[in-house]
């Protein structure tokens, strides 16, 4: 029935296998690798050139990243500082340089500390972003032309924001030891080289690439301080440690859980702590303007508001938000305790945050790069990486020509409110179905190409191999398989586990 070697002998510390080339097993990947000589051939010589894997897609992730601020200059040059419109039918809006003087950094005032003019009294980022734009700020000069302070205030950042989208990419091409070229995914990502400098997503979503990466190598306490850390620069990453938990739970892991738990714990109160006690007020800005913000950009609630004569107001929206994603988080816990072989820690890191994204109250086009990594490392299938790229592309373009008609006055330059309500809807599609295939992925797990390679959960750690020591209903009778699936079948583990102990069923 099995070709492939079970999970207990594919554990990547066991020994170092051979690397997996997706121009030998992806029919996209072979075509696109035309351009640069062909699929990977059989007498091919790998790890005896100093173009290795990592040094590789980091420099293509760097490439793109600096495409990507070539997309900027017609804003660098005059767009963000002259009429209302240009800045988004060029589709190059950033908030970095508007955020410059509108939060305070031009005037020298201290994020928290300081209270704002206008209607925003303090910065509304969490702190460790806050600290990183601060920073940048520092390493601004403060003569010349606001505009001139604005240009080179938004470069520092580009800089900076640079340095983590090298870090992203190695860390995901590191994160799956037998599979490093899926980093080209995330290198090669339009959405991500056309967002990565709209706003400072970029830093918590390094750090949390980072802890994805310790976790895989085993190192709890890494992957908490660094998911902490996360969480300090934006709430995103705390979800992670939902699915973790269910996880380790069906695996018995409560140590390594529990130490992941302390380190995140940890990270975010050594951040927050200070400004929390002596700027309350201005710490707690960036959750009470979550809570209070209305519906807005990119949500399906933007479109029931928009086609709805009697609108729900926010409190409401707040209310039936979080109802769904508990049952969103219920219904991912359910589908890890009742899979016929526990899924990868990389599936349901994706599925919880595409969750949150799909349910949230608003969707600014550069969230997608909080999903680009875990996707990589979830589903490294290039046809369905490349449609949902497409999804969010159509999105970025859909909301900057939507603001480009709603401020052009009569001229109606740009996208109406119906064509921006199809972007909307093209882009949870997009999401939705990557979604479904990762499920698919988990219920039938000979259709997941990282299993299918012969691996259990590169990504998972201490989960890596490990024998199950709790499940629901259907975990605990054979695997069902996909109908009509030519190919290798996988039987995953047997036996009991190095802590002796057999698994349990309800």
């Amino acid at each position: 029935m099995c070709g492939m070697p079970s999970a207990e002998t594919t554990r990547a510390s066991v020994h170092e296998p051979d690397l997996v080339a997706p121009t030998k097993e992806d029919p996209v990947a072979a075509t696109g690798s035309e351009l640069f000589g062909g699929p990977l051939g059989r007498r091919a010589l790998t790890g005896t050139s100093w173009w290795t894997p990592v040094r590789v897609v980091a420099l293509v992730a760097i490439g793109m990243f600096a495409l990507g601020m070539v997309q900027k200059l017609p804003c660098y040059d005059g767009a963000w500082f002259f009429g209302a419109s240009s800045q988004y039918t060029h589709a190059c809006y950033s908030d970095i340089p508007h955020l410059y003087q509108g939060r305070g950094f031009a005037d020298g005032l201290v994020p928290y500390f300081d209270k704002l003019e206008g209607d925003m009294e303090y910065l509304e980022y969490p702190v460790l972003t806050g600290v990183f734009m601060e920073v940048a700020s520092w390493l601004t000069p403060g003569s010349g032309s606001i505009q001139d302070q604005e240009q080179v205030y938004w470069m520092v950042n580009a800089g900076m924001l640079m340095a983590c989208t090298a870090v992203i990419a190695v860390c995901v091409t590191r994160t799956h030891r037998r599979r490093p070229w899926d980093g080209l995914l995330v290198a090669l990502a339009p959405a991500f080289a056309l967002t990565a400098t709209i706003n400072w997503d970029l830093l918590a979503v390094a750090l949390t690439a980072a802890a994805m990466l310790m976790w895989s190598r085993s190192r709890p306490l890494a992957f908490g301080v660094l998911l902490g850390l996360a969480t300090a620069a934006k709430l995103y990453p705390v979800l992670l440690l939902g699915p973790l938990f269910v996880l380790c739970w069906r695996a018995g892991r409560w140590r390594a859980f529990g130490t992941a738990l302390i380190g995140a714990a940890g990270a975010w109160l050594v951040v927050n702590l200070p400004v929390m006690l002596l700027a309350p007020e201005g710490w707690s800005k960036f959750y009470t303007f979550s809570q209070e913000r209305g519906v807005d950009f990119g949500s399906f609630w933007l479109i029931l508001s928009q086609r709805s004569d009697t609108p729900l107001d926010t409190d409401a929206v707040n209310t039936w938000a979080s109802v769904l994603m508990l049952l969103s988080s219920a219904g991912i816990a359910a589908l890890t305790l009742t899979a016929p072989r526990r899924p990868r820690f990389a599936q349901l890191a994706f599925l919880i945050v595409a969750a949150f994204i799909l349910t949230n109250k608003v969707y600014s086009p550069q969230y997608v790069l909080w999903l680009v990594p875990l996707a990589v490392l979830a589903r490294p299938k290039w046809r369905d990486f490349l449609i949902w790229q497409a999804c969010e592309v159509a999105y970025f373009l859909g909301i900057w020509m939507y603001l480009a008609y709603t401020t052009s006055g009569d001229a109606h330059k740009g996208l109406p409110q119906e064509g921006y309500q199809l972007a909307i809807a093209v882009h949870l599609l997009g999401t939705l179905y990557l979604c479904a295939v990762i499920m698919r992925d988990i219920l039938m797990p000979e259709r997941d190409v990282v299993r299918r390679s012969g691996d259990d959960d590169p990504s998972g750690g201490v989960l890596d191999g490990a024998q199950d020591a709790f499940v629901l209903g259907p975990a605990a009778r054979p695997p069902r398989h996909a109908a009509h699936f030519e190919g290798p079948y996988v039987e995953w583990g047997g036996g009991e586990d190095k802590g002796g102990r057999e698994p349990r069923s309800l």
